[in-house]
Order: C-alpha cells, then sequence, then structure tokens
C-alpha cells in the first residue's frame, strides 16, 4: 500500500501530532497549557514547537517580561492545512484496511451456500 497523498512525516510522531491537533482546536494556547495537556517536560514540548516553527506550521509570541513572560502558540494557515491532510491521510490508511475486514462477509456468503452454512444460518435464525 502506498503512501495516501497529503501523509506529512513531520506531523506524524505522537507527540507533534497531539500538539498540532490540540492546537486545531484553539486560535492560541499558552506554553503550560500545552505542556500540562500532554504530559510533557518544558524542554520536550519546546524542541517539538521549535521543529514545527521552524517548518512554517506555528507562530510562536512571547509576551511580558522577566517573571511574568508568556509564550502564545497558534498554528499558521500552512500547519492547519498540513495537520488536515495528514488527517485525511490517515483516514484513508484506516479505511483502506477495510476491505480486509469486509472479505469476511463475502467469505460467510460462501458458507452459506453450502449445507454447512445453511445449518448455522437456521441455528442463528433460531435465537
Amino acid at each position: 500500500m502506498s503512501t495516501p497523498s497529503g501523509f506529512d512525516e513531520l506531523i506524524h510522531p505522537s507527540t507533534r501530532l497531539s500538539v498540532v491537533a490540540l492546537l486545531a482546536a484553539t486560535e492560541w494556547a499558552d506554553f503550560p497549557f500545552i505542556r500540562d495537556s500532554l504530559s510533557l517536560s518544558d524542554s520536550a514540548l519546546s524542541k517539538q514547537l521549535h521543529t514545527l516553527e521552524e517548518a512554517g506550521y506555528l507562530e510562536i509570541r512571547k509576551e511580558g517580561g522577566g517573571r511574568k513572560r508568556r509564550t502564545k502558540v497558534r498554528l499558521t494557515s500552512r500547519g492547519r492545512t498540513a495537520f488536515e491532510g495528514h488527517v485525511a491521510a490517515l483516514r484513508a490508511i484506516v479505511e483502506g484496511a477495510g476491505p480486509t475486514a469486509a472479505a469476511a462477509p463475502a467469505t460467510e456468503s460462501a458458507a452459506a451456500a453450502s449445507g454447512t452454512g445453511q445449518q448455522q444460518q437456521r441455528a442463528e435464525a433460531g435465537r
């Protein structure tokens, strides 16, 4: 199976996917909110934010100064588009697994044509 269009290797690692998914649900988020929501250390979150910012997926603003300095983060339009494309690609992968699961009813139909299948159908109908 080939990788569907829109699959984004940069977003795909679970931590980055979690960050982008969280940001997709809001306009801006404070650094401590993201850190606490995803149970990440400051350094781990900073590293992921930096990677996503370098790709143009995030905008990071630092407000205030001294001890009251706040870091706010949001998805850029490029980041939102990449996230939506990645989610669509993941759905395509999951749906692509469907025909394998759908093959089971076809096998049951073939069994139903045999005597054993008919007996099983009668037993199920009697329940």
